[in-house]
């Protein structure tokens, strides 16, 4: 009894933790669209990787956190080529010919491909009942985007769908390694594993003029490396350990809601009655998926 208790407990602290971190994770596409009015998107890719590097490092050396062992290195690799570098940069390129309000409705996409990769690499195996839900919310994503995005700007939606694979594998192997390494610690060993290159890119395109960046341009790169490349995984690699991570990833239905009410309200941006009757839609089959996630 008592075994069955401390489990539902940690599935509840997963689900919480894992809507922090969604919460936080919301704000990532409008705040790189906004950060691309000043920077180009390979130096906002390696900056923001970069400050969430070095504060990552400072971290595990004051705590003197134990380092990573054999395999795990291997994994962070995988975590920092999905989560570090190909959903920042790939988002950033897609931004420059999609509007934020379109690219967050792809986020609906993030929860399957979650899944999947979370049988592939987590060996988790959710109710059939479960892939009834989740295939029904990418499905209305993805109907959505045939209907107004694919002949508007296939270039950004090729991206899109990209950056969702590479962040779908970082998340399920963040997931998973977070069960042995810790769910801060994960995030915090890849952006340590990743500064090195980083921080070179960095200098390399390095802009000519930085004074001519405006305030809404440092706060935007402030949040997407402070928060969106950092804190929000502290929460989000924790939850998907505590909770599942196929069964916590489908929080991330819910993300573009929060997303489409902060392109409209930061960047004016027009969220049409489609965009909110696909998000609406995804709420209802996040609860179905959860309550069919074991």
């Amino acid at each position: 009894m008592m075994d069955d208790s401390r489990r539902n407990g940690a599935a509840s602290s997963g689900w919480w933790n894992g809507m922090i971190g969604m919460v936080i994770f919301s704000g990532s596409l409008p705040a790189t669209r906004l950060a691309l009015q000043d920077f180009d998107p390979l130096f906002l890719t390696v900056a923001r990787a970069s400050i969430a590097g070095l504060l990552a490092l400072a971290i595990v050396l004051l705590r003197r956190e134990r380092w990573p062992q054999g395999a795990q290195w291997c994994s962070l690799a995988v975590v920092a080529a999905g989560v570090v570098v190909g959903f920042p940069l790939l988002t950033a390129l897609a931004l420059q010919h999609v509007t934020s309000a379109h690219s967050v409705v792809f986020i609906g996409l993030l929860p399957l491909a979650t899944a999947v990769f979370g049988v592939l690499r987590g060996d988790e195996r959710p109710r059939p009942v479960f892939w009834v839900f989740s295939l029904i919310g990418s499905a209305l994503v993805a109907g959505f985007a045939l209907r107004e995005g694919v002949t508007a700007a296939p270039i950004g939606d090729a991206l899109m769908l990209l950056a969702i694979v590479l962040c779908g594998l970082g998340y399920a192997e963040g997931g998973r390694l977070a069960r042995t390494l810790g769910g801060w610690q994960v995030i915090a060993w890849a952006l340590v594993l990743s500064l090195p290159v980083m921080a070179l890119a960095a200098l390399w395109w390095w802009p000519a003029r930085l004074d001519a960046v405006s305030v809404p341009g440092w706060l935007s790169l402030a949040y997407v490396a402070l928060f969106s490349m950092f804190l929000g995984f502290v929460f989000w690699y924790r939850g998907l350990a505590q909770g599942g991570i196929a069964a916590v990833g489908q929080l991330q239905l819910l993300q573009p809601f929060l997303g489409l009410a902060l392109a409209a309200a930061l960047l004016h941006e027009q969220v049409s009655a489609a965009m909110l009757f696909v998000t609406l839609a995804v709420v209802l089959c996040v609860a179905g998926a959860k309550k069919f996630a074991s």
